[in-house]
């Protein structure tokens, strides 16, 4: 996140601009960002409210201008009030929130997102372009998809490459 200077530690052997760094002047995806330790958590907060941070190994604070956008797939509140996340990282951090329904809750959303991997897989392996049927699309709109649409583009990818079929009936979507 912060980068480090040359001479900070075994193996930095340049000076390397972090992500906060990189971003400036723009948006930074903190992805995750309830997995992240607490003593990172605070390091975070630190460039968050004077919006400026030192690289590993520096003497310098350097400004930027970064707008922050965090993901997480829990309840943050819930991460405070259990002590695993920071309160004031919280409210600094939920200025907008933005809830996206995992996909289990968007059922509609699966063709089009279907549709899609399956174009982006035939592309990159150089193949027809499967079609899928009303039944196998059912059966893909039922499934709960805990990985949510990582999970389905994963399980597309994998119908695709191991059915070798113009046609991706129901069995294409069975793990093995």
């Amino acid at each position: 996140l912060f980068g480090h200077e040359k001479g900070a530690f075994t193996g930095a052997t340049v000076r390397t601009a972090g992500a906060f760094e990189r971003a400036n002047g723009g948006t930074l995806l903190l992805d995750e960002v309830s997995e992240m330790r607490m003593d990172l958590q605070a390091k975070l907060l630190r460039v968050i409210q004077e919006q400026e941070f030192d690289r590993v190994g520096g003497t310098q604070s350097i400004k930027v201008d970064v707008r922050v956008v965090a993901t997480t797939n829990r309840n943050l509140k819930d991460e405070v009030q259990a002590g695993r996340f920071r309160g004031d990282l919280y409210y600094r951090l939920n200025v907008m929130p933005i809830r996206t329904p995992a996909l289990r809750e968007r059922a509609d959303d699966i063709p089009r997102l279907v549709n899609f991997f399956l174009h982006r897989t035939a592309h990159i392996y150089g193949i027809p372009l499967p079609t899928v049927p009303p039944e196998t699309m059912r059966l893909l709109q039922q499934h709960p998809w805990p990985g949510n649409v990582r999970e389905l583009a994963n399980a597309v990818e994998r119908a695709v490459i191991l059915s070798r079929s113009p046609v991706l009936l129901p069995a294409a979507f069975e793990e093995s």
